[in-house]
């Protein structure tokens, strides 16, 4: 059978033109709204809300269940922002955070709190054997927080892609950072520059006050490293300049800064309200909106933010403070 025709054809030698066929105008179709993200970077951009979790380990069974509260401090979506749907999944990165020996998260919150204004969902973890609320701490426990710290994240992450829940979508599962004080600052070096304990998933880390811990199992920045900011007061009497100095010139195979500031000791100048306190906070804001937010402004911000006359300079790539 020969093929359907489609139309009419004029008659040998008609000059009619041949008819054609009926067209219909398309008919407009409703394009996908792109999911927006919200701004991040601006301190004091968002309120702050506040939640506790009570998590426990029990995947490591030699050292039994390690109960972990962490208080998460997150940014409040704007009403505006939440009720036009288009908002996407992972809006803000995530911060987790380390106390020092014998300290709780509490002493930090001003911090924490200034970078969750800043859009970041941020976590402190008080350790089992090392917070302030137990009669006989153990310091030899740090070698066992990296994990601690691990677990942690895995539990945010896992809470921000559920359906409910106060972190139902506010976390971004490819933009996660580390820091910590003290001996959280050894906890957070050795996340991210020692071979026993390495995550991959952290982008970023900030090691306030913070050594190399000596019995930590493993090897230091012979790996790659992802980028990381030494902040550290060169009066500091419990950890030494030179042991963050150390780590930062030891930091060869990765992006690496030094904020020295000025005439302070070892915990002021991160929950104190003196004159270094807003430096911390602009300059540790700054190298997470340049290395974890991906803004590429950020960095001259935070060259800018890092260089205060009497109180702070910052230096990168090695070299060392004047």
């Amino acid at each position: 059978m020969g093929a359907l025709a489609t139309g009419c054809s004029a008659a040998p030698g008609s000059s009619a033109r041949p008819a054609t066929p009926a067209t219909r105008s398309p008919v407009p179709t409703a394009r996908p709204r792109t999911a927006e993200r919200l701004p991040v970077g601006t301190i004091g951009g968002y309120a702050v809300a506040g939640h506790m979790l009570r998590l426990v380990d029990r995947s490591r069974v030699r050292l039994g269940p390690r109960a972990l509260p962490t208080t998460v401090w997150y940014p409040v979506i704007p009403a505006a922002a939440a009720a036009s749907g288009r908002l996407a999944r992972g809006l803000f990165p995530l911060v987790v955070f380390a106390p020092g020996y014998t300290a709780c998260e509490d002493i930090y919150d001003p911090l924490l709190r200034t970078w969750a204004s800043a859009g970041y969902v941020v976590a402190g973890v008080d350790f089992p054997r090392t917070n302030c609320h137990l009669a006989n701490p153990d310091e030899n426990d740090l070698v066992n927080q990296p994990a601690d710290m691990a677990y942690v994240i895995r539990r945010l992450l896992a809470a921000g892609r559920g359906p409910r829940g106060f972190l139902a979508g506010l976390v971004d599962p490819g933009r996660i950072a580390v820091a910590g004080q003290s001996d959280g600052g050894d906890t957070v070096a050795a996340l991210v520059a020692n071979t026993c304990c390495r995550d991959a998933a952290v982008r970023a880390a900030i090691v306030l006050a913070g050594a190399e811990w000596p019995p930590m199992p493993g090897s230091y920045f012979g790996q790659p490293t992802p980028p990381v900011l030494f902040v550290q007061g060169d009066a500091d009497n419990v950890n030494p300049p030179a042991l963050s100095i150390t780590m930062y010139q030891a930091d060869t195979r990765g992006l690496r800064f030094y904020l020295d500031l000025f005439g302070v000791g070892h915990l002021t100048p991160y929950v104190g309200d003196g004159p270094p306190e807003p430096v911390v906070a602009r300059v540790t804001v700054d190298f997470l909106d340049r290395y974890l937010a991906g803004q590429r402004r950020a960095g001259a911000g935070m060259r800018r933010d890092g260089h205060v006359a009497g109180v702070a300079t910052l230096v990168s790539g090695g070299a060392l403070p004047p």
